[in-house]
Protein backbone atom coordinates (compact mmCIF):
# COMPACT_ATOMS: atom_id res chain seq x y z
CA UNK A 1 0.00 0.00 0.00
CA UNK A 2 2.74 2.44 0.95
CA UNK A 3 4.44 1.74 -2.41
CA UNK A 4 1.38 2.97 -4.27
CA UNK A 5 1.13 6.04 -2.03
CA UNK A 6 4.77 6.88 -2.74
CA UNK A 7 4.26 6.45 -6.49
CA UNK A 8 1.18 8.68 -6.31
CA UNK A 9 3.23 11.39 -4.59
CA UNK A 10 5.85 11.17 -7.35
CA UNK A 11 3.24 11.31 -10.12
CA UNK A 12 1.43 14.25 -8.53
CA UNK A 13 4.69 16.11 -8.03
CA UNK A 14 5.65 15.52 -11.67
CA UNK A 15 2.31 16.89 -12.94
CA UNK A 16 2.64 19.99 -10.76
CA UNK A 17 6.14 20.63 -12.07
CA UNK A 18 5.14 20.25 -15.72
CA UNK A 19 2.02 22.38 -15.39
CA UNK A 20 3.58 25.18 -13.36
CA UNK A 21 4.63 28.41 -15.06
CA UNK A 22 5.14 30.71 -12.07
CA UNK A 23 8.49 29.31 -10.90
CA UNK A 24 7.12 28.73 -7.39
CA UNK A 25 5.08 25.85 -5.98
CA UNK A 26 3.72 25.86 -2.43
CA UNK A 27 5.95 28.80 -1.58
CA UNK A 28 9.24 27.22 -2.70
CA UNK A 29 11.13 27.26 -6.00
CA UNK A 30 10.51 24.40 -8.43
CA UNK A 31 13.91 22.74 -7.93
CA UNK A 32 13.47 22.56 -4.17
CA UNK A 33 9.92 21.31 -4.64
CA UNK A 34 11.09 18.53 -6.96
CA UNK A 35 13.73 17.26 -4.54
CA UNK A 36 11.25 17.55 -1.69
CA UNK A 37 8.69 15.41 -3.51
CA UNK A 38 11.27 12.73 -4.20
CA UNK A 39 12.47 12.65 -0.58
CA UNK A 40 8.89 12.55 0.71
CA UNK A 41 8.05 9.60 -1.55
CA UNK A 42 11.22 7.79 -0.45
CA UNK A 43 10.42 8.34 3.23
CA UNK A 44 6.87 7.03 2.72
CA UNK A 45 8.21 3.97 0.99
CA UNK A 46 10.84 3.22 3.63
CA UNK A 47 8.54 4.12 6.50
CA UNK A 48 6.04 1.51 5.41
CA UNK A 49 8.18 -1.30 6.76
CA UNK A 50 10.17 -1.92 3.59
CA UNK A 51 13.42 -2.72 5.36
CA UNK A 52 11.69 -5.11 7.75
CA UNK A 53 10.10 -7.06 4.92
CA UNK A 54 13.42 -7.53 3.19
CA UNK A 55 14.67 -9.65 6.09
CA UNK A 56 18.27 -8.70 5.51
CA UNK A 57 18.23 -9.21 1.76
CA UNK A 58 20.96 -6.74 0.87
CA UNK A 59 20.75 -7.45 -2.85
CA UNK A 60 17.03 -6.68 -2.94
CA UNK A 61 17.56 -3.50 -0.92
CA UNK A 62 20.25 -2.37 -3.37
CA UNK A 63 18.06 -3.16 -6.38
CA UNK A 64 15.12 -1.14 -5.06
CA UNK A 65 17.41 1.69 -4.00
CA UNK A 66 18.64 1.94 -7.59
CA UNK A 67 15.03 1.87 -8.82
CA UNK A 68 14.09 4.76 -6.56
CA UNK A 69 17.17 6.70 -7.58
CA UNK A 70 16.17 6.26 -11.22
CA UNK A 71 12.65 7.51 -10.45
CA UNK A 72 14.09 10.56 -8.72
CA UNK A 73 16.39 11.33 -11.62
CA UNK A 74 13.44 10.90 -13.99
CA UNK A 75 11.44 13.46 -12.02
CA UNK A 76 14.31 15.96 -12.16
CA UNK A 77 14.78 15.29 -15.90
CA UNK A 78 11.06 15.82 -16.50
CA UNK A 79 11.29 19.19 -14.85
CA UNK A 80 14.45 20.16 -16.72
CA UNK A 81 12.84 19.49 -20.12
CA UNK A 82 9.29 20.57 -19.31
CA UNK A 83 9.39 23.45 -21.84
CA UNK A 84 10.28 20.97 -24.60
CA UNK A 85 7.77 18.34 -23.48
CA UNK A 86 4.74 20.64 -23.13
CA UNK A 87 4.22 21.15 -26.91
CA UNK A 88 4.59 17.39 -27.47
CA UNK A 89 1.96 16.67 -24.82
CA UNK A 90 -0.35 19.25 -26.42
CA UNK A 91 0.07 17.57 -29.83
CA UNK A 92 -0.80 14.14 -28.38
CA UNK A 93 -3.92 15.52 -26.66
CA UNK A 94 -4.94 17.27 -29.88
CA UNK A 95 -4.68 14.02 -31.84
CA UNK A 96 -6.66 12.05 -29.26
CA UNK A 97 -9.26 14.77 -28.63
CA UNK A 98 -10.10 16.70 -31.84
CA UNK A 99 -11.04 20.28 -31.00
CA UNK A 100 -8.33 20.64 -28.39
CA UNK A 101 -5.85 23.34 -29.35
CA UNK A 102 -2.36 21.97 -30.06
CA UNK A 103 0.26 24.63 -29.34
CA UNK A 104 2.83 24.44 -32.10
CA UNK A 105 5.21 27.28 -31.37
CA UNK A 106 5.57 30.42 -29.30
CA UNK A 107 8.24 32.67 -30.79
CA UNK A 108 10.28 35.28 -28.99
CA UNK A 109 8.22 37.93 -30.75
CA UNK A 110 5.06 36.64 -29.10
CA UNK A 111 3.60 34.85 -32.17
CA UNK A 112 1.75 31.71 -31.14
CA UNK A 113 0.45 28.99 -33.46
CA UNK A 114 -2.16 26.41 -32.54
CA UNK A 115 -3.60 23.62 -34.66
CA UNK A 116 -7.06 22.08 -34.67
CA UNK A 117 -7.70 18.66 -36.21
CA UNK A 118 -10.74 18.03 -38.42
CA UNK A 119 -13.39 15.79 -36.91
CA UNK A 120 -14.84 12.73 -38.65
CA UNK A 121 -17.94 14.75 -39.66
CA UNK A 122 -15.74 17.11 -41.71
CA UNK A 123 -16.05 20.08 -39.35
CA UNK A 124 -13.31 21.82 -37.43
CA UNK A 125 -14.48 21.98 -33.84
CA UNK A 126 -12.71 24.11 -31.25
CA UNK A 127 -12.88 23.85 -27.49
CA UNK A 128 -13.28 27.55 -26.71
CA UNK A 129 -13.40 29.35 -23.38
CA UNK A 130 -16.09 32.04 -23.30
CA UNK A 131 -15.75 34.28 -20.26
CA UNK A 132 -13.76 31.49 -18.64
CA UNK A 133 -16.33 28.74 -19.37
CA UNK A 134 -15.68 25.87 -21.86
CA UNK A 135 -17.86 25.83 -24.98
CA UNK A 136 -17.53 23.45 -27.95
CA UNK A 137 -17.89 25.46 -31.18
CA UNK A 138 -17.78 24.79 -34.92
CA UNK A 139 -15.25 26.98 -36.73
CA UNK A 140 -17.25 28.80 -39.41
CA UNK A 141 -15.44 31.35 -41.60
CA UNK A 142 -18.76 32.08 -43.31
CA UNK A 143 -20.22 33.48 -40.10
CA UNK A 144 -19.47 37.19 -39.66
CA UNK A 145 -19.62 36.84 -35.88
CA UNK A 146 -19.48 34.35 -33.06
CA UNK A 147 -22.96 32.87 -32.69
CA UNK A 148 -23.89 31.19 -29.41
CA UNK A 149 -26.83 28.97 -28.62
CA UNK A 150 -28.88 30.22 -25.65
CA UNK A 151 -27.64 27.25 -23.61
CA UNK A 152 -23.97 28.07 -24.22
CA UNK A 153 -24.63 31.75 -23.54
CA UNK A 154 -26.14 30.93 -20.16
CA UNK A 155 -23.17 28.67 -19.35
CA UNK A 156 -20.89 31.64 -20.08
CA UNK A 157 -22.79 33.79 -17.58
CA UNK A 158 -24.91 35.74 -20.07
CA UNK A 159 -28.51 36.58 -19.12
CA UNK A 160 -30.59 35.71 -22.18
CA UNK A 161 -34.03 35.85 -20.59
CA UNK A 162 -34.67 39.55 -21.29
CA UNK A 163 -32.90 39.75 -24.65
CA UNK A 164 -34.58 41.14 -27.74
CA UNK A 165 -33.82 39.10 -30.85
CA UNK A 166 -33.83 41.66 -33.65
CA UNK A 167 -30.66 40.96 -35.70
CA UNK A 168 -31.41 38.83 -38.81
CA UNK A 169 -28.98 35.95 -39.38
CA UNK A 170 -28.79 33.06 -41.85
CA UNK A 171 -27.95 29.63 -40.42
CA UNK A 172 -27.90 26.07 -41.74
CA UNK A 173 -31.50 25.79 -40.52
CA UNK A 174 -32.61 28.90 -42.42
CA UNK A 175 -33.18 32.51 -41.44
CA UNK A 176 -33.64 33.42 -37.80
CA UNK A 177 -33.18 36.34 -35.44
CA UNK A 178 -30.45 36.92 -32.88
CA UNK A 179 -29.43 39.32 -30.13
CA UNK A 180 -26.10 41.19 -30.20
CA UNK A 181 -23.78 41.06 -27.18
CA UNK A 182 -20.11 41.66 -26.32
CA UNK A 183 -18.08 38.85 -24.75
CA UNK A 184 -15.51 39.82 -22.13
CA UNK A 185 -13.03 37.11 -23.10
CA UNK A 186 -12.71 34.46 -25.82
CA UNK A 187 -9.77 32.06 -26.02
CA UNK A 188 -8.70 29.02 -28.04
CA UNK A 189 -5.80 27.53 -26.13
CA UNK A 190 -3.26 30.35 -25.61
CA UNK A 191 -4.93 32.60 -28.23
CA UNK A 192 -6.93 35.04 -26.13
CA UNK A 193 -9.01 38.04 -27.23
CA UNK A 194 -11.05 40.40 -25.08
CA UNK A 195 -14.21 42.35 -25.86
CA UNK A 196 -15.40 40.23 -28.78
CA UNK A 197 -18.68 40.86 -30.59
CA UNK A 198 -21.13 37.95 -30.67
CA UNK A 199 -24.72 37.02 -31.42
CA UNK A 200 -27.08 34.93 -29.32
CA UNK A 201 -29.37 32.85 -31.54
CA UNK A 202 -33.01 32.29 -30.78
CA UNK A 203 -33.81 29.02 -29.01
CA UNK A 204 -33.81 26.08 -31.43
CA UNK A 205 -32.07 27.96 -34.26
CA UNK A 206 -28.65 26.30 -33.79
CA UNK A 207 -27.58 22.87 -32.65
CA UNK A 208 -24.02 24.05 -31.86
CA UNK A 209 -22.36 27.43 -31.36
CA UNK A 210 -20.24 28.92 -34.16
CA UNK A 211 -16.77 30.45 -33.92
CA UNK A 212 -17.01 33.15 -36.56
CA UNK A 213 -15.03 36.05 -37.95
CA UNK A 214 -15.46 38.44 -35.02
CA UNK A 215 -12.81 36.25 -33.34
CA UNK A 216 -10.92 34.84 -36.34
CA UNK A 217 -10.37 38.28 -37.93
CA UNK A 218 -8.58 39.43 -34.79
CA UNK A 219 -5.91 36.75 -35.22
CA UNK A 220 -2.81 37.34 -37.28
CA UNK A 221 -3.91 34.66 -39.74
CA UNK A 222 -5.61 31.28 -40.11
CA UNK A 223 -4.93 28.53 -42.63
CA UNK A 224 -6.66 25.31 -43.67
CA UNK A 225 -4.30 22.52 -44.72
CA UNK A 226 -5.59 18.98 -45.11
CA UNK A 227 -7.00 17.77 -41.82
CA UNK A 228 -5.66 20.75 -39.85
CA UNK A 229 -6.62 24.33 -39.23
CA UNK A 230 -3.74 26.51 -38.05
CA UNK A 231 -4.51 29.67 -36.07
CA UNK A 232 -1.79 32.28 -35.61
CA UNK A 233 -1.94 35.12 -33.13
Amino acid sequence: MTTWVALFVLALGGMLLVGNDSGMIAGVDETTFGYGVFLLALLIYLGGGLLGRYGGGAATVARDAVTWLALGLGLVTLYAYKDDLTPIAARVVGELLPGTAMTVETSTGGLTEVKLRKRLNGHFTANVEINGEPVSMIVDTGASSIVLTPEDARAAGIDVEEMTFRVPVLTANGRTMAARVWLDDVSVGPLDRTRVEALIAQPGALSQSLLGMSFLSRLRSYEFSGDYLTLRG
